[in-house]
């Protein structure tokens, strides 16, 4: 196994904690990472958009989007992993997963939800106000 690499993390538990409220609040999307996208970087097969590269430490950054709802994108974001390759050790360090805020908030306390979506206990009016209006240019 010569191509095979390793993960890393550049902060295991909040990494997790992200894992979790993904698995949750999206599943489609934690599917899509836990049992396509984990195996094809482990493999070495790197996924996404290069950010950037740095020729002097050997690395590689990387953004890969995951599948999501078109109406949770427009609200919150898109749901993207960020990592690091680093080619030399075979090493592919985890950074996170955004929109962070949205998904550690999920984490620590349960999310309501609005015709579907995810609302944030802290940005709620703001967070209705963008799904009716979503909703009223879709009509």
């Amino acid at each position: 196994m010569k191509g095979t690499y390793v993960f890393d993390y550049v902060n295991e538990n909040e990494f997790h904690k992200l894992e979790r409220s993904l698995k949750k609040y999206n599943m489609l999307a934690y599917k899509k990472l836990y049992f396509d996208y984990y195996p094809k970087l482990k493999d070495g097969e790197f996924l996404g958009e290069i950010v950037e590269k740095n020729i002097q430490k050997g690395t590689i950054t990387y953004q890969l989007k995951l599948p999501t709802d078109s109406l949770f994108a427009k609200v919150h974001g898109d749901i993207t992993l960020h990592y690091v390759v680093y080619e030399s050790e075979k090493i592919v360090m985890l950074n996170t997963l955004t929109p962070e805020d949205i998904l550690s908030e999920g984490h620590q306390s349960e999310l309501q939800t609005y015709k579907g979506v995810m609302v944030s206990k802290e940005h709620s009016d703001k967070d209705i106000f963008k799904i009716n209006l979503l909703n009223m240019i879709q009509k």
